[in-house]
């Protein structure tokens, strides 16, 4: 059966990067602005880049808050990137006082020491994870996230300090890189997750 995927479009996000990455993989999939039609699919992408508050506003502006947090909640594949995967949280260092989706308790830091954003590759260390393998991945983050469940953390990365490099729970894989923008290795990524 073909994947049936959504990109879910909420003002911010290197969306055409996404879907050029599954095309590449002979996968279709859809951008989508209206709200009700998320739960016809049965894989889900929320691409987020800038900032935590704007990224929010949008999902809320948009009507896509209470879409994401059921569809997350039931069988739905889900893949958060960026942005994408720190409004799964509670709250962010970067906008005090917004609240994220809450989906998991922990909360969002800003970086204390190093150049601020970190640019560039960084190698990436899997836990336990069938999507997840070492290797080097682009980031662009001044935050990260700080699950209070750290059983969620599939990976970790290394910037003056270790932090989350990804999340995964059931059904929902989330990533503080970019895949779209890690060359091979992101390729290889969502190859694994379009599979599993």
């Amino acid at each position: 059966m073909d994947d049936n995927i959504a990109i879910i479009d909420i003002g911010s996000g290197n969306l055409q990067s996404v879907q050029k990455v599954l095309k590449y993989l002979g996968k279709d999939s859809e951008i989508i602005v209206n709200p009700e039609k998320i739960s016809k699919f049965d894989k889900v992408i929320l691409p987020g880049v800038g900032n935590f508050g704007k990224v929010m506003e949008g999902i809320r502006s948009r009507g896509f808050e209470t879409p994401i947090k059921e569809i997350i909640n039931q069988n739905t594949k889900f893949l958060g990137i960026c942005v994408g995967m720190q409004v799964l949280f509670e709250s962010s260092d970067e906008s005090p006082g917004c609240p994220g989706l809450c989906s998991f308790k922990g909360k969002v830091l800003k970086f204390q020491k190093g150049k601020i954003p970190q640019i560039g590759w960084n190698l990436l260390e899997p836990r336990e994870s069938k999507i997840i393998s070492k290797g080097y991945v682009y980031y662009v983050n001044s935050y990260y996230v700080q699950p209070e469940n750290e059983s969620l953390i599939s990976a970790t990365s290394d910037y003056y300090g270790e932090f989350t490099g990804a999340i995964q729970f059931k059904n929902l894989t989330a990533v503080q890189f970019h895949p779209e923008k890690s060359g091979e290795y992101g390729i290889e990524f969502y190859r694994r997750w379009l599979s599993c």
